[in-house]
């Protein structure tokens, strides 16, 4: 298997002296292309933390992610927004939605973002609202929509630069039991069907034991990991 990202010695503390908190302690573990990945912990165990920093939206106290074999410690400012925003794709729990702005407005942003041609830009919108059944919805306003269909529109516009792999951050939360179910076959369908790999942060003992493998922390540190 190919290794996608992995980690060496990662640390993340805040504060300062006396104040000093390990969020995350020498964190060592790879995920593989087209894996599913569920990391799990109580609140405060350090996989928010852990997520954050292996999308690139932090930077870690000491130690390495690496991308392929690529040390993204090296990397300029520029070569990180352009990997995070060709490379990944981002589902919250909180939606993030322009919501007085339409659907395929907020789908295709990233893509706005980068420079791609307003007709290119259309298409490849509709295209991804086709994926997650919402292409009818694509003109009406986001703040229109229920829970279950934002949550669609952010995967949506996840799928739009047709990442390799999608950061999920307690992507049901918000949910009832029958929506989250739909939201959870949804990225379990692009796993499976596209190859984007899945690294997914939850509570939920359901949705984590449908992952190829699921990472369990308590600390800051990994304490088990179960796969297949």
């Amino acid at each position: 298997m190919t290794i996608l990202i992995s980690t060496r010695g990662l640390t993340k503390q805040y504060g300062k002296k006396s104040s000093l908190f390990t969020a995350l302690n020498n964190i060592d573990f790879s995920i593989n292309q087209g894996e599913s990945v569920a990391i799990i912990g109580k609140s405060g165990s350090g996989k928010s933390t852990l997520m954050h920093l292996l999308a690139l939206l932090d930077t870690p106290t000491s130690g390495k992610v690496l991308f392929g074999n690529k040390d993204t410690s090296e990397m300029k400012s520029k070569q990180l927004d352009k990997l995070r925003n060709k490379t990944f794709g981002f589902v919250f729990q909180q939606f993030f939605l322009n919501s007085n702005n339409s659907v395929l407005e907020n789908v295709i942003l990233p893509l706005k973002i980068s420079g791609l041609g307003k007709k290119t830009r259309i298409q490849r919108g509709l295209e991804v609202l086709e994926d997650v059944e919402l292409a009818d919805k694509a003109y009406s306003k986001a703040n229109d929509l229920s829970g279950g269909q934002k949550q669609r529109v952010v995967i949506a516009r996840a799928l739009i630069n047709k990442p390799s792999i999608i950061f999920a951050d307690e992507p049901t939360g918000n949910l009832d039991t029958a929506t989250g179910a739909k939201i959870e076959d949804i990225l379990f369908t692009l796993n499976k069907e596209k190859g984007i790999s899945l690294i997914i942060v939850t509570h939920d003992q359901d949705l984590a034991m449908r992952c190829d493998r699921q990472i369990y922390i308590k600390d800051g540190e990994i304490m088990t990991e179960i796969q297949p």
